[in-house]
């Protein structure tokens, strides 16, 4: 057995099904030894979309996805999808090929210092050094990319380790790594503590982040919220813990999110903050939600309790042991009061739209595309007015919502919808993307086509890069730089040239008809959006 047999064994071993990459010389041995595997090898067109792809997968199997790319341009192209991943805690193992051992550093052809250019994009990487480390390091990646605060690890490979020989071949059953303890459990004196400012508690709610899902928690969140009759607001990466016509929901918080659930949480006495970074997207002025209120902040990760704000209560662990633990207390309290409140805000506090009739309206149109999607189905959104849309208006019942939140990569929706169908095949899988970020990813399309992967694809085409147009609208006053999208392709033949049905919504007159014909088989097809160019997210 030779290193790149040994990088496959340990790949059946944690039961990987798919690798998304890019072949190059530095990375060959690895792919011919994958051809005697049953695991399966998707070549994408572009090694971004590689980890996107592995990113859709690992959101949906909540296990590692695995890309695989080669050395220099190969494995510089993929730090993006490795930084996407990492702003938003995804697991992901990214093997790397690489320049012959005794030639690092030697700037020879397509070498690059790939571990240290992604240093602060991963949790951890490692350079192999000996053929005899490939299966400690290959259990310990794993064990870090999905364990605490979950993120993309890095394995660069020389392609002299991967043609050696290994003397003996022995996966580890466990891992124990001296310096690396991630904390799960919930000290009890917090959690009790919880539960004693919570009957001291007039108007307490719940911020719900992407930690809550990446931790398979809303089950526990959800069954807190209900006992207790406390409201939940979410981020953008939350989106999905709660359905989103539950009557303790209250939305999106931010920039971008919901009057009435921004408000929500500034009038709360009481806020629990978990699986959430407090971030800027989010939370725009952290002091704020400390002002006349408890902040009670639950995350896995250490460094981020306290980073931003000052948390009453810090509480380190996993969101599911800890709400688990608190679900075993009783406590005393009623808010029916503050749930009336917040009722007459969400009935009163709507946004007021006035679409224009000779175009689709992207808010009405997501909100029945959503309706008439499969109550399980996965909706990835792009970057840009479309994700913002689709936050606002796509109805979560007991699917998912993927998108970019935390580095907001254009681009993201068409690979990590291809990762997401592979993982679940059963599963209906809508990526909506504007027309600025379907260039981004386009070439995918002949990866779908080639591996058979039936993705639907929304397009809201309005010509522009429509939120930096929007931002120069209120900014520079309608000052446009370098936002026209003229010289974008036609979208029918593009579709025609992939083998790949297509259809075109003018108007909401025939959207009913349009949406089912879209949705009716799980097949490939492309439906094109005409938006109103000047149409605003807000």
């Amino acid at each position: 057995m030779i290193g790149a047999d040994a990088i496959v064994k340990c790949l059946e071993e944690e039961k990987v099904k798919y690798v998304f990459g890019y072949p190059g010389v530095a990375i060959c041995p690895f792919y011919n030894s994958i051809l005697d595997s049953s695991i399966e090898t998707i070549l994408v067109r572009t090694e971004q979309n590689a980890a996107h792809a592995a990113s859709g997968l690992a959101r949906v199997t909540g296990r590692p996805g695995v890309c695989a790319v080669t050395s220099g341009p190969g494995a510089t192209n993929v730090i993006t999808g490795i930084a996407t991943a990492f702003a938003d805690s995804i697991p992901l193992i990214c093997i790397t090929g690489q320049v012959n051992s005794e030639l690092l550093g030697s700037d020879v052809f397509q070498e690059a210092d790939i571990t240290g250019a992604v240093e602060s994009f991963v949790k951890y990487s490692y350079l192999v050094k000996d053929v005899n480390d490939i299966p400690r390091i290959f259990k310990e990646a794993f064990h870090i990319a999905s364990t605490g605060r979950k993120g993309p690890v890095l394995i660069d490979i020389p392609i002299d380790i991967q043609n050696a020989e290994i003397k003996k071949f022995s996966y580890p059953e466990r891992v124990s790594m001296r310096t690396y303890k991630p904390t799960v459990k919930g000290n009890m004196v917090q959690i009790k503590k919880v539960a004693s400012q919570l009957e001291k508690a007039k108007k307490p709610i719940i911020c719900a982040g992407g930690g809550v899902l990446l931790s398979d928690a809303e089950t526990e969140l959800r069954s807190f919220a209900q006992k207790y009759g406390i409201p939940v607001v979410s981020t953008m990466m939350g989106i999905g813990v709660m359905p989103t016509e539950d009557p303790l929901y209250f939305g999106m918080v931010g920039n971008n999110g919901k009057p009435y659930a921004n408000r929500a949480m500034n009038e709360s006495d009481l806020l629990i903050m978990v699986g959430a970074r407090v971030a800027d997207r989010a939370v725009s002025q952290p002091d704020l939600i400390t002002e006349n209120k408890v902040l009670i902040h639950i995350d896995v990760d250490p460094a981020e309790i306290g980073k931003n704000v000052g948390a009453a209560i810090p509480l380190v662990g996993d969101a599911k042991h800890i709400f688990r633990d608190l679900l075993e207390l009783t406590i005393d309290c009623e808010h029916q009061e503050w749930l009336t409140t917040l009722d007459t805000y969400r009935k009163t506090m709507v946004p007021k739209r006035n679409p224009d009739p000779s175009y689709v309206d992207p808010a009405a149109f997501i909100t029945l595309l959503s309706e008439k999607m499969q109550a399980d189905g996965i909706y990835v959104a792009d970057v840009g007015q479309n994700q913002i849309w689709s936050c606002g208006y796509h109805i979560v019942r007991d699917g998912k919502f993927l998108t970019s939140g935390g580095m907001g990569t254009m681009g993201y929706s068409i690979p990590a919808a291809m990762g997401a169908k592979l993982a679940d095949k059963k599963r209906q899988v809508v990526a909506v993307c504007g027309d600025g970020s379907f260039q981004m990813s386009m070439m995918e399309l002949a990866t779908m086509n080639q591996h058979h992967i039936p993705v639907k694809i929304v397009v809201l085409k309005n010509n522009y890069l429509g939120m930096v147009r929007e931002y120069q609208h209120y900014t520079y006053k309608d000052h446009y730089s370098v936002v026209d999208l003229s010289g974008s392709p036609d979208l029918e033949k593009l579709s025609a040239a992939y083998d790949m049905d297509f259809a075109r919504l003018e108007n909401m007159n025939h959207a009913q008809e349009t949406v089912d014909a879209f949705l009716r088989e799980d097949k490939s097809m492309l439906l094109e959006c005409l938006i109103n160019p000047m149409d605003l997210v807000k």
